[in-house]
């Protein structure tokens, strides 16, 4: 996608036209013969500028696509942002190839030549490599777009976030059968390969020396093995050191606490931890940060069969605690144990993990907001104010409560690693930090829920939606 500078109205194929209330009421200064249209269509009530509408008005050459933005004093960047995707999306989808979208008329938003970037890139992708093609098929065509704002840094950032978000996107929406945690492996090489960073795989026999426990009892009932892949960013001279840590649970079934078949959909979901945490490297390298940062993809498939890990049977993760287990459908926080004990030997200044982790998470907050839960106030507010930014909600949750820690004390072992109903994602994150060195600045980010849309809406597609990747990327750029 090219975006270029334009004062004027360029020839291209569409015009995009976001408006408040407020613009329908006095409408900004645009070409007389598009003002005019405007003001026509404003007139006969065909449109209003409320939040959501949008209308398609057919020209003697090429669209106009009016976008509404509600009410100027509730609109946010965020809204922008999402009118931007979901208008380019229409024009590509409609075969146009360029489109001129002026945004000097929305004067007081900090931040909007990066969401032109972010939406310009995000507004085309769409998962549909295994769909047959008829013969008429029409690729998304949008190719161009115009703005009279400037800041190509700012676009150029945005456009590199979108990547690494549509990264991250591709590989989540592959089912198991394509991706095990071998190829989680092989696309950790790849990317290494091409950007320069250092890589580090650890296969079965790896693990066992290693003691990871968690890792190898999660992945024992599968044909494919698990492994734990390490990837590292390393600029002269960095600010900070970073981990990140991405649960990459390739399929998971429930193992022999197997999941109703209902609930076992969307499973190939379960690795978007690890995913988002690919698509962050490939990030940190195409934007050339001056911090250090590991990648950390804990790695397995969770099957039922004969070799599998029980309930009952007692582990022992790498930093030598043992877990009781359950419930081998609260496999995640296993498998995380394992890749937070790696992170916090390296001594990071700050470790986030990523995991499609609870259930408990998506009914406390719905599936639209993420769970962010943190033993520093500090990267707590650094993590919210880029959310914020980037239009990836998140809510902080509680990570003290001494009755649920109670429930984490197993009569055999050091732990167990799964409670009752209530509070589970509570309990699910007092549980890593368990696995976090003391001294360690930490964020587990709960993403369960808002990992994967049913619908179309602003920036996300159909599918895996990588919620995460922009909000990282965005604080490693403050550090």
């Amino acid at each position: 996608m090219q975006i270029r500078h334009c004062d004027k109205t360029p020839q291209a194929d569409s015009l995009l036209l976001l408006l408040t209330e407020e613009d329908c009421k006095d409408i900004p200064e645009l070409d007389e013969g598009i003002r005019e249209v405007v003001s026509v269509l404003i007139s006969r009530k065909d449109f209003n500028g409320k939040k959501g509408s949008f209308l398609r008005v057919p020209m003697v050459e090429g669209s106009m696509y009016l976008s509404g933005l509600g009410k100027r004093e509730k609109c946010t960047l965020s809204a922008i942002r999402e009118s931007l995707a979901s208008g380019l999306r229409a024009i590509g989808r409609k075969h146009g190839r360029s489109a001129f979208v002026p945004l000097s008329h929305l004067k007081g938003y900090d931040g909007l030549a990066f969401a032109l970037g972010e939406a310009s890139g995000l507004c085309g992708y769409s998962f549909d490599k295994y769909k047959t093609k008829s013969e008429d098929y029409e690729p998304f065509a949008l190719e161009e777009v115009y703005s009279d704002i400037s800041g190509d840094d700012e676009i150029s950032a945005g456009l590199k976030l979108s990547k690494a978000q549509i990264f991250s996107r591709e590989i989540a929406n592959e089912p198991g059968c394509s991706v095990c945690p071998e190829t989680m492996a092989q696309k950790a090489r790849e990317l290494a390969e091409k950007y320069g960073l250092e890589c580090e795989v650890w296969d079965e026999e790896r693990l066992r020396t290693e003691k990871a426990g968690g890792i190898l009892a999660v992945g024992s009932g599968s044909k494919n093995p698990p492994r734990l892949i390490h990837l590292t960013y390393r600029p002269e001279n960095p600010k900070k050191k970073v981990a990140f840590v991405g649960k990459g649970i390739t399929f998971d079934s429930g193992g022999l606490n197997i999941k109703p078949d209902n609930f076992m959909l969307t499973m190939k979901g379960d690795k978007t931890g690890a995913c988002n945490v690919l698509g962050i490297m490939k990030g940190v390298a195409e934007l050339g940060l001056n911090v250090e940062v590991h990648g950390i993809l804990s790695c397995a498939e969770n099957m039922p069969s004969g070799s599998s890990y029980r309930p009952d049977d007692i582990i022992t993760a790498r930093n030598g605690k043992t877990i009781e287990i359950n419930n081998t459908d609260a496999e995640g926080r296993l498998v995380l144990a394992d890749g937070l004990c790696v992170a916090s030997e390296l001594k990071p200044d700050a470790i986030v993990d990523m995991a499609t982790l609870t259930g408990a998470c998506v009914v406390a907050l719905g599936k639209h907001r993420a769970g962010l839960f943190s033993n520093d106030d500090g990267l707590a507010g650094e993590i919210l104010a880029s959310s914020s930014q980037r239009g990836e909600p998140y809510w902080r949750m509680p990570l003290e409560d001494e009755h649920i820690s109670e429930k984490m004390k197993s009569p055999f072992a050091d732990l167990v690693n799964s409670g009752e109903r209530y509070g589970g994602a509570i309990f699910a994150a007092l549980f890593l930090k368990e696995f976090v060195d003391d001294g360690i600045a930490w964020a587990h980010m709960d993403i369960a829920g808002v990992d994967f849309s049913d619908k179309e809406q602003g920036i996300y597609p159909k599918g895996a939606t990588a919620f995460g990747v922009r909000t990282c990327l965005d604080w490693l750029m403050r550090l």
